[in-house]
């Protein structure tokens, strides 16, 4: 999918993801040491030039390995990052114990993010969070 959106994304300005290599992808910094060296890094999908919005769009295992989880949380330790947008399958089709399953992810991942912001028990340090179903 990435791959799909990667023309568009760079139209835009965005730095995006080539491959798995470590060449190919993008390192957002999130802990220096002295003389601003970088300390710690996560990768993102794709970045935008002012590096306030990081993408990462996720194919499958959103839900099922709680990868929105984490790019939640890496999104917020990354460094000049004010916006996430995830994008995540609206169904999920695998096999579980032998029989064919349907995961619901937009619809999960969309009622965790309600559930987080209607609570207010939790606060994010990022301005918003754009969730996309594909």
């Amino acid at each position: 999918m990435l791959a799909l959106l990667r023309p568009g994304l760079e139209t835009l300005g965005f730095q995006v993801e080539t491959g798995k290599a470590k060449t190919e992808q993008i390192y957002v910094p999130v802990l220096f040491s002295e003389n601003d060296v970088i300390d710690k890094y996560f990768a993102a999908d794709a970045l935008s030039k002012d590096h306030k919005i990081v993408i990462e769009v996720e194919a499958g295992r959103a839900v099922r390995n709680n990868q929105f989880l984490k790019d939640i949380f890496q999104a917020c330790m990354m460094f000049e990052v004010e916006y996430l947008v995830i994008a995540v399958l609206n169904e999920y089709r695998f096999n579980s114990g032998g029989t064919q399953t349907i995961g619901h992810d937009y619809k999960e991942v969309k009622t965790f993010l309600e559930t987080l912001y209607i609570s207010n028990r939790l606060k994010l340090p990022l301005k918003g969070i754009l969730l996309i179903g594909y």
